[in-house]
């Protein structure tokens, strides 16, 4: 997913996600709700940051459950920050992905 997310492909990125799926704040507000709210959440933002980049630092799995420590740029020299996020399945599906900034 960080390399279609990369890529800015948000089709081949909600490909892997349930129909239900939705990206949130950890334990909080849904911010991109269903498959079709992440596609246009993402398009928007590439549009905004073309050159946004994930780099990932970490990765954790424990069952349905993919935790990665991400160093996150918007732009090239740009001011990079880091996030955590935590992928939860559904099956082979993405079904929520909260995130801790």
């Amino acid at each position: 997913m960080i390399a279609l997310y990369n890529a800015q492909d948000a089709d081949g990125y909600v490909d892997l996600m349930t129909e239900a799926a939705c990206e949130a704040t950890y334990r909080g507000a849904v911010v991109r709700e269903g498959r079709e709210g992440v596609r246009s959440g993402l398009k928007a933002m590439f549009a905004q940051f073309p050159h946004n980049h994930a780099g990932i630092l970490s990765s954790y799995v424990l069952g349905d459950t993919v935790v990665l420590h991400e160093n996150v740029s918007r732009a090239p020299g740009g001011e990079a920050f880091e996030v955590m996020s935590i992928y939860s399945f559904v099956g082979d599906k993405v079904d929520r992905v909260e995130f801790i900034r």
